[in-house]
């Protein structure tokens, strides 16, 4: 997870209070049930708004409840985009190492044979220049992002481009998982919103606050 995402998520799972308008607040853990592996808070269910209310002291007003679980939804929305974009890094990351790996692979097959490699390289846009690699040397230059490049041996590169690739092929499994996982929460939010309001709705009827619209 990079340090970015890591930051979102700390603010989620660490968040001990919600504040709304009104001079209460509702404990995080009231309206999270445990986490994942990687610390994201897992969105209670509410079966019953009756007695979930209830459960507080004073019960939870319906505006208390909403703001609680809107404040969370906000949060979870910005996870989303975070690792939403994660992935899309790895979409373009992971065929980059396989093509580099599978480069240097093949100059190591090519100085195994005794072959010298011909190729072509960018000169600048839509110019490419022609020449020969002898692979009888065995280096490889790697560009390591930054403005960093760093020579490498054949097989000194293939091992690294290979844990780099298990590594990416890794965070981009995990980054998947939670934005799965991030998503659940976000439509458990927006049910758990919707039944709270249906609930308020019923109740304010029930006490004959609320007029009932004329057919």
């Amino acid at each position: 997870m990079s340090q970015s995402e890591d930051d979102v998520s700390k603010k989620i799972a660490t968040t001990e209070n919600i504040d709304t308008d009104t001079d209460n607040s509702i404990s995080l853990l009231s309206i999270t049930d445990g986490e994942n592996d990687r610390g994201i808070p897992n969105v209670k269910f509410i079966d019953d708004v009756d007695v979930f209310s209830n459960s507080f002291t004073p019960p939870a007003s319906a505006e208390l409840l909403i703001g609680a679980y809107s404040e969370l939804h906000s949060k979870f929305k910005t996870f989303e985009t975070s690792l939403t974009q994660k992935r899309q890094n790895y979409d373009l990351k992971i065929p980059d190492i396989e093509k580099s790996l599978a480069l240097v692979k093949n100059l190591q097959s090519k100085k195994e044979g005794g072959e010298s490699v011909t190729t072509r390289y960018n000169l600048a846009d839509n110019v490419y220049g022609k020449a020969e690699v002898d692979t009888s040397i065995g280096i490889v230059n790697l560009w390591l992002g930054a403005n960093v490049m760093l020579e490498y041996t054949y097989d000194e590169a293939a091992d690294f481009l290979t844990q780099n690739l298990e590594s990416a092929r890794k965070e981009f499994i995990s980054v998947k998982d939670d934005l799965g996982f991030v998503r659940d929460q976000i439509v458990t939010s927006e049910v758990s919103m919707t039944r709270i309001f249906n609930w308020d709705v019923r109740r304010k009827r029930a006490e004959g606050t609320v007029d009932t619209p004329s057919s």
